[in-house]
C-alpha cells in the first residue's frame, strides 16, 4: 500500500515517512499542494496525509480539489482541535481527522481503519449498464461476454461515469477527472471520446446525454 505524506515540514515529513516504512506501507512524499497534486496525477496512491497548513494552498482547499478528481481516501493532519475545524476538513472530503501532536500508534490505528474501509468499498468495483460490465479495479470491459478494447482515456471517463451511480456528470468535471484541465468553452475532446465509447461498445444508450449539462450511464 502507497501513502502520499503532504507535509510542508521536512524533518516531519522524514519522520512520517520512517515510521510508515517501518510498517511495510510505501511512501512518496509532497512539501507543497502543488507537487501533491503532481504526484497525485502520476501515481495512484492508496491514501494521502494531508497536513492542513500549507504554505502555497490552504489543506482545505488541497483537500476538495484531489476529491475532485480522486476517491483515495484522504486523513487530514492539523494543529487545531475544533469540533468546527474537525466537521469542516470532514465536508471538504477527508475520510479521518489527526490532531497535532499525535502518537505513532494512534496514526498508525486510523491509516489502518481508514483503509480497511476503503477496501471494502472497493470490493463493488463492478459495474454492470446496458449488458456492459465494467471491472474498474482490472481495467476490463465486456459486452455480452465480449471482451472490448478501450483506449486509457476511453476507459477512465467510463469509469467516471460508472463510480457516479447513475448521477448526471457535469462535463467540466469529467474534463478535469479524466484529463486533469479545465474547461473553457469547448469540451470536444470529451464529446469525441464519448462517440468512441459508444461505437466500441454497441451500445449507445450506455452513455446518456443530458442536454447542458453534462452525460451519466445509462440503464443499469
Amino acid at each position: 500500500m502507497r501513502i502520499l505524506v503532504v507535509e510542508d515540514d521536512r524533518a516531519v515529513a522524514a519522520a512520517l515517512r520512517d515510521v510508515l516504512v517501518a510498517r511495510s506501507y510505501g511512501v512518496v512524499r509532497a512539501y507543497t499542494a502543488a507537487q501533491a497534486l503532481t504526484i497525485l496525477g502520476r501515481t495512484r496512491p492508496d491514501l494521502v496525509l494531508l497536513d492542513m497548513g500549507l504554505p502555497d494552498l490552504d489543506g482545505l482547499q488541497l483537500c476538495r480539489r484531489i476529491r475532485a478528481v480522486s476517491d483515495v481516501a484522504i486523513i487530514a493532519v492539523t494543529a487545531r482541535s475544533e469540533e468546527a475545524a474537525r466537521i469542516t476538513g470532514l465536508r471538504a472530503g477527508a475520510d479521518d481527522y489527526v490532531v497535532k501532536p499525535f502518537s505513532t500508534p494512534e496514526l498508525v490505528a486510523r491509516i489502518e481503519a481508514v483503509l480497511r474501509r476503503t477496501r471494502a468499498l472497493a470490493t463493488d468495483d463492478v459495474v454492470t449498464a446496458d449488458g456492459v460490465v465494467l471491472d474498474l479495479r482490472n481495467h476490463r470491459a465486456t459486452v455480452d461476454g465480449r471482451p472490448v478494447e478501450l483506449a486509457r482515456k476511453e476507459f477512465e471517463l467510463l469509469a467516471a461515469l460508472a463510480r457516479r451511480g447513475g448521477e448526471v456528470a457535469a462535463r467540466a468535471e469529467l474534463l478535469e477527472e479524466v484529463w486533469q484541465i479545465t474547461w473553457a468553452g469547448s469540451s470536444r475532446t470529451l464529446d469525441v471520446h464519448v462517440a468512441a465509447i459508444r461505437g466500441k461498445l454497441g451500445r449507445p444508450g450506455v452513455i446518456e446525454t443530458v442536454r447542458g449539462v453534462g452525460y451519466r450511464l445509462g440503464a443499469r
